[in-house]
């Protein structure tokens, strides 16, 4: 079976959609998403709807559970060295999404799972047990094995951290263990300004990565009244994390 799994797309319609044309290539069989569906992009209600209306299956991301339990940010905040106006900020654009979304979508997005599991498979934001705080790209070996040895399943895949890749780790067993990052649809971490997503079949894992108009997506940002727009185009524009 192929399966497709979609991660952080972060209200990003633009580069959904070129994702969605994409597929259309790859027909998957089932698809998937990683969390973080809708804070900090202009067309955050029709992420939501679209991925509600056709039942695709997921788990909550740490925007997602910002959404609807806004001191989850803060207590992340409060462990983190970052500057302050970056949570300023994030405050910010987390309550301009929360309107656009209404209660009603927010409501779903709270009974999104914090694991999700489809046989050999499993899926998370983050970790298992937050989805706020997950391993890097260079993490050792040990590091990966410690944040996943609760899930049994011999891939595990998640997003997050918006940078993709896939590791091949031994497990206890001696069965060899597919650890992978999906990437991100929107805010690209890793230099690479495409879309991305991850496609599973019986041949292997595949990063995909998309183009899309990313002037079209800045000037949606421009004219949709989300704060800090600006920060957000100068991420996608560069495909590197930046302070706002």
């Amino acid at each position: 079976m192929r399966v497709a799994i979609l991660s952080d797309i972060h209200g990003n319609r633009t580069a959904f959609e070129a994702v969605l044309e994409d597929l259309k290539e790859t027909s998957p069989d089932l698809i998937l998403h990683g969390g973080d569906l809708a804070d900090a992009g202009p067309s955050a209600a029709e992420i939501v709807d679209h991925i509600r209306d056709r039942g695709w299956q997921g788990v909550m991301g740490n925007t997602d559970e910002m959404l609807f339990r806004p001191e989850s940010l803060e207590e992340f905040a409060l462990q983190s060295s970052a500057s302050a106006s970056l949570w300023t900020a994030i405050r910010e654009m987390a309550a301009w999404t929360r309107t656009t979304l209404g209660e009603e979508r927010i409501a779903w997005l709270r009974t999104l799972p914090r694991i999700q599991i489809q046989d050999t498979l499993a899926i998370v934001h983050a970790s298992p047990e937050s989805c706020w705080q997950a391993p890097a790209p260079d993490a050792s070996d040990d590091e990966l094995e410690s944040a996943y040895a609760s899930l049994q399943q011999t891939i595990v895949v998640y997003g997050h951290i918006h940078r993709p890749y896939i590791r091949k780790l031994p497990s206890a067993e001696n069965r060899e263990r597919l650890i992978i990052n999906s990437g991100s649809v929107s805010l690209s971490y890793d230099g690479d300004c495409r879309a991305s997503y991850l496609l599973l079949d019986g041949q292997g894992a595949m990063i995909r990565r998309v183009e899309y108009d990313i002037n079209k997506e800045v000037k949606a940002l421009a004219s949709c009244g989300i704060p800090h727009g600006e920060w957000v185009a100068k991420i996608l524009s560069t495909g590197r994390p930046q302070m706002p």
